[in-house]
């Protein structure tokens, strides 16, 4: 069992920026690929950023590429999502997840992902 614990969130204004954690229970954090999600008013979860377990390999939604950067600290157990020039559609509830799988395409499936945080909100005002 994993469990997973977000903060980070807030209110921020466009163009600004906020730094999302994602804290892990397992000390075998590192065997984990992460994934950040998030699910905005009215619509689908959808995938934002993921890495892998070495955190050698990311991979990024069209839709934030350049703007966010995903890391993970695994002597922490920790996994970070720094984003940068928000804009209002960010506005959304992030969760991390974990995924027990090797690093592949399919991880920007959320149905791949074993645990999840219970979310933290990021809204960015206009």
């Amino acid at each position: 069992q994993v469990q997973l614990v977000e903060s980070g969130g807030g209110l921020v204004q466009a163009g600004g920026s906020l730094r999302l954690s994602c804290a892990a229970s397992k000390r075998t954090f590192a065997s984990y690929v992460m994934g950040w999600f998030r699910q905005g008013p009215g619509k689908e979860r959808e995938f934002v950023a993921i890495i892998s377990g070495s955190g050698g390999g990311t991979y990024y939604a069209d839709s934030v590429k350049g703007r966010f950067l995903i890391s993970r600290d695994n002597a922490k157990n920790t996994v970070y999502l720094q984003m940068n020039s928000l804009k209002p559609e960010d506005t959304a509830v992030y969760y991390c997840a974990a995924a027990g799988r090797p690093w592949n395409n399919a991880m920007i499936i959320d149905l791949n992902y074993d645990y999840w945080g219970q979310g933290t909100q990021v809204t960015v005002a206009s």
